[in-house]
């Protein structure tokens, strides 16, 4: 039976194995070797999580879901509230997060459910101060030059392989706000600059995944061509959705291949991203702003 529990009993870096976080559609879970025993409300200084967390066990680990627009699709892109999503996952004892997630193709070679898995990413959002755990006293410059795990990417892309996908690796993501759909202007001028996919979330989950110190990685499935392509008609919903729900059951067969590879000691450079980060002395770290991003600072605390 599913019970809800609130922070005091959320997990620790003193777990023996390190977790695993899914971020996606909210059917994801409904994978076969996935043993559901928990849905989590979890409160954090930063807001409410997209929605409760599904937690359960999977190959031996301890495995997380939250479903990135809610249950139903309920939260526009920009009413994600990326920095409660990782938080929470943070202070579950997460490590590792696959991101998967729906986007556009900006190249002829990138059809529809294609997937990709970026290696890069393009910034067009406008709320930027919202992707960092930092300031209010404390202040951090994570590396970002490589913003996607190496390791995760490398095993996403041989399960894709493996189960039979399209599978391009490497490329630019380029993100933008929404919830409008491009022009044909603004499409026009992605292909141009050399970005591959566009979409409208995955890009602060990286950020604020970094700051975390947690190793994310990205499957971007190929819904549509945008608008770029004038021989086939705009990107609509309808055609989103029957292309978002094939790319759904490729997308658990991937993760049920992945999940059980993922190492068990958090020692990949993600893990330590902090370390030559921080830049404000340790001494005049507000208390406030320390508690609350005890899940982030914890062994710097």
């Amino acid at each position: 039976m599913l019970h809800s529990r609130m922070s005091s009993a959320q997990k620790t870096d003193t777990d023996s194995i390190p977790a695993i976080g899914i971020i996606g559609g909210s059917g994801l879970y409904e994978i076969e070797g996935f043993t559901q025993s928990e849905e989590l409300h979890v409160p954090t200084p930063f807001g409410e999580p997209s929605d409760r967390i599904i937690g359960g066990t999977m190959a031996g680990r301890h495995v997380y879901f939250l479903p990135r627009h809610g249950r139903g699709h309920r939260l526009l892109p920009t009413e994600v509230n990326h920095r409660a999503n990782i938080w929470a996952l943070r202070s579950l004892g997460v490590r590792w997060i696959i991101a998967v997630t729906a986007v556009g193709s900006l190249k002829e070679e990138y059809h529809p459910r294609n997937i990709l898995v970026p290696d890069q990413f393009f910034d067009r959002t406008s709320r930027r101060e919202h992707h960092t755990f930092f300031g209010n006293g404390i202040v951090a410059h994570v590396s970002f030059a490589d913003p996607i795990s190496a390791g995760l990417r490398t095993l996403l892309v041989e399960e894709a392989r493996a189960a039979g996908s399209t599978v391009h690796d490497g490329g630019t993501y380029v993100c933008m706000d929404g919830p409008a759909f491009s022009t044909r202007a603004e499409s026009n001028a992605n292909r141009q600059l050399g970005f591959d996919v566009i979409g409208m979330t995955n890009l602060p989950e990286a950020k604020l995944a970094r700051e975390a110190e947690i190793a994310l990685a990205t499957l971007a499935m190929v819904t549509d061509y945008d608008c770029w392509k004038t021989d086939e008609e705009p990107v609509t919903v309808e055609a989103l959705l029957g292309h978002l729900h094939a790319n759904s059951a490729t997308a658990k067969h991937i993760l049920a291949q992945v999940i059980p590879r993922i190492p068990t000691e958090a020692n990949w450079p993600e893990h330590h991203a902090l370390d030559t980060a921080i830049i404000t002395d340790r001494k005049l770290w507000p208390e406030e702003s320390a508690a609350r991003l005890k899940p982030v600072l914890g062994r710097f605390l």
